[in-house]
């Protein structure tokens, strides 16, 4: 989730909006904001997107088993 905090942490201050207006850019309550530039991990996918969007990506999965 390392990744995931330090793109969003470095993409909000790109765009010089403090965490509160980021969030109300986004769509989404503080706490979401806070939550994935901190690392944690009980987050809603829902709600990654939602602010990834903004940036033109989503959260989705990756296939780290060439076998499947």
């Amino acid at each position: 989730m390392k990744e995931l905090s330090d793109f969003v942490k470095s993409k909000r201050k790109q765009l010089g909006l403090t965490q509160e207006e980021f969030a109300e850019r986004a769509g989404v309550a503080l706490t979401v904001i806070r939550k994935i530039e901190q690392g944690k991990q009980n987050l809603s996918v829902s709600k990654v997107n939602q602010v990834l969007e903004l940036f033109g990506h989503i959260l989705g999965p990756i296939n780290i088993n060439p076998k499947y």
